[in-house]
């Protein structure tokens, strides 16, 4: 591709830093909290995250876009974050599978990107002081302007965004002569979950946000799952009554992240906002239970409260990530419940969390038996 000049773009973080770079050639202006991903790959399926809606994504991988992008591999209906900041983006790929290149999907899309940004001290810089709101743009460099509009973007915490990613209508996914059906609440889901599901011969019924545990029930499942998701995860009311209901009937339910910390919630032990969260496909985690520690993917800004969780007398620890000692699984001691706050379905590992799943499907059974 024969270079060409690039616009001047700038990054201001809601406390007044500032990082300059450069436009890739979309014009605009994206504002959100701004997080970032150690992963080394995987930068597709981290844009079309649900978790991610209402984030800008920082990549701490030199080279995005690289590899360009494979129609396959996205986790949901189009790209969730609300912008891209990285250190060099490739305009041409190599990889013989690609449909294309990054930067045309992101035009699709119609999503802003900014590269040439000094990433590692971006990242050092969130790391030292937290996540924060921020907001990027290709098309002034008025920072009294970009302050204005970022003072207008809500804060994180507190924020319900589930029904901003969730389906409106439910839907099926799998063979309906399936051995077992899953009723799964739909608070920002993946697809590779789904495909989980259904490679373990599940037929899947996902239900919008704010379905009701009756609503569930009706469709007669053999379990239940609570599905991750985006934002703050007390205003979601409405899921939490859901969780309640299923583990006052004692039915099998297995909660992934988001969900993780709705069945927290469903429990009153007390959720919390994370310094800057964590992110990436290589964190260590420790089963309790089995003593063995796995690889996992992890994309969360929000954490269950260990010292209520200890001291909550039907409710402990499975899983702790390694390294800072937080909440990464619980389960119930005398009902059919469990969750972590990881993504077994991404792989890291690559088959370290595969038999979370696996554990859901045992429990569907005895229940059946």
């Amino acid at each position: 591709m024969k270079y060409q000049p690039r616009k001047k773009a700038i990054l201001l973080l809601a406390d007044g830093t500032i990082f300059e770079g450069k436009s890739i050639g979309i014009e605009g202006t994206a504002t959100g909290e701004i997080c970032f991903n150690t992963g080394m790959t995987g930068y597709q399926e981290i844009f079309t995250d649900p978790s991610y809606f209402g984030q800008l994504m920082v990549t701490t991988n030199a080279h995005i876009g690289n590899y360009g992008i494979n129609e396959d591999e996205v986790e949901s209906e189009g790209i969730k974050i609300a912008g891209l900041i990285c250190r060099n983006f490739s305009f041409d790929y190599s990889r013989p599978i690609a449909d294309g290149s990054l930067k045309e999907w992101f035009e699709k899309h119609k999503l802003v990107a900014i590269s040439e940004v000094d990433t590692r001290a971006l990242v050092s810089y969130i790391r030292d002081n937290g996540a924060m709101n921020a907001i990027i743009s290709t098309e002034t460099d008025d920072v009294e302007k970009l302050k204005q509009l970022l003072s207008e973007v809500p804060d994180m915490e507190g924020l319900e965004l589930a029904s901003k990613v969730s389906t409106k209508e439910p839907y099926f996914v799998g063979d309906e002569k399936a051995s077992y059906k899953i009723a799964a609440l739909d608070i920002g889901i993946k697809k590779n979950i789904l495909r989980n599901f259904v490679k373990r011969n599940a037929y899947v019924k996902i239900f919008p946000y704010n379905a009701t545990f009756e609503e569930m029930q009706s469709w007669n499942p053999d379990g239940y799952f609570l599905s991750n998701g985006p934002g703050d995860p007390q205003p979601l009311k409405e899921a939490q009554d859901v969780a309640r209901e299923i583990i006052k009937r004692d039915l099998p339910l297995f909660g992934i992240c988001l969900g993780h910390q709705v069945i927290a919630l469903a429990n009153d032990i007390p959720t919390y906002k994370m310094h800057h969260g964590h992110r990436g496909i290589n964190h260590p985690v420790k089963n309790i239970i089995t003593g063995k520690g796995e690889i996992t993917s992890q994309n969360h800004g929000f954490a269950v409260d260990r010292e209520k969780t200890e001291a909550h007398p039907n409710v402990e620890i499975t899983h702790l990530h390694l390294n800072d000692n937080t909440v990464a699984g619980i389960r119930m001691k005398d009902k059919k419940c469990f969750s972590v706050q990881y993504h077994p379905e991404a792989s890291p590992g690559p088959h370290d969390a595969d038999y979370l799943f696996d554990q859901f499907f045992e429990m569907i059974k005895n229940n059946k038996n």
